[in-house]
C-alpha cells in the first residue's frame, strides 16, 4: 500500500488547527475562550490559527457582545468538514499501512 503524503491538507495537519476543527466538529459552535481552554494555548497562538482556518473558509466566526463583553463564536463550515474528513481518511490509510507492515 502506498500513501501519498503530498495529498495531506497542511491547513488541517497542524496540531492546533486539527484540534480546532475536531473540537468544532464534535462540540458544534464554540466560543474562543472554550477553544483556548480545550487546547491549552495562548490567545495569540489560538487566534492566529483560527484566522488561517477562517481565511481558508474552513470555519466562520460570529462576533457579538454578551453583557457588554465581546464574544466570538466559531463554527466549522461544510468545506471545513470535508477537509477534516479527507484528512482523517488519509491518516487512516497511513495507520492501516503501518499496521499491515507488521
Amino acid at each position: 500500500m502506498t500513501v501519498d503524503f503530498n495529498e495531506l491538507d497542511t491547513l488541517v495537519h497542524g496540531p492546533l488547527r486539527l484540534g480546532i476543527l475536531t473540537a468544532l466538529q464534535i462540540d458544534g459552535a464554540t466560543d474562543f475562550t472554550t477553544i483556548k481552554r480545550r487546547l491549552a494555548q495562548s490567545d495569540g497562538l489560538i487566534g492566529s490559527h483560527l484566522m488561517k482556518l477562517e481565511q481558508a473558509g474552513y470555519i466562520t466566526s460570529d462576533k457579538q457582545f454578551v453583557a457588554r463583553r465581546p464574544k466570538t463564536i466559531y463554527r466549522i463550515t461544510p468545506v471545513g468538514r470535508k477537509a477534516l474528513r479527507e484528512y482523517l481518511a488519509a491518516m487512516q490509510e497511513v495507520i492501516d499501512a503501518v499496521k499491515g507492515s507488521q
